[in-house]
Formats: C-alpha cells, sequence, structure tokens
C-alpha cells in the first residue's frame, strides 16, 4: 500500500501492517528508501473517530470497490 502526497509523490510505502500489544502498527519505507514504524495508539484511533462524520464513514468503507484516477 503506498500513500501519497498532495501532488501524487510517494509519502510511505506500507509493506506490513502488525498489532504490538494494544497498538497498531505500520512498517514500511518513507520517501522510498527511509524504513519506518508508525504506531496508532487506542487514543489516537479515538481521536480519528471523533473526525469522522456517516459521510466520510461510508466513503471509507466502499473505497477498496473504488475506481482509481486514470493517469
Amino acid at each position: 500500500m503506498k500513500i501519497y502526497a498532495a501532488d501524487k509523490s510517494e509519502l510511505m510505502q506500507v509493506t506490513k501492517v502488525e498489532r504490538q500489544g494494544d497498538n497498531l502498527v505500520l512498517k514500511g519505507k518513507v520517501f522510498g528508501t527511509m524504513p519506518m514504524a508508525a504506531t496508532l495508539t487506542p487514543e489516537e484511533a479515538r481521536a480519528f473517530r471523533k473526525l469522522l462524520t456517516p459521510k466520510l464513514l461510508w466513503f471509507i468503507l466502499t473505497l477498496p470497490f473504488r475506481k482509481g484516477a486514470k493517469t
């Protein structure tokens, strides 16, 4: 999975998602070279949940089934 910046440059390539205790850890490379592990804690997951609206939640649930933008 790749995460892109607004200018469509690659920010991070996620190669592994795993659980460490109560945290979710995303492992990969930033800018294609620098190894990184990003941690999502339960507190931050709750903070993210507060940002969700029903419309945005529906979009996230249907995102894997949508066509990608043509390049």
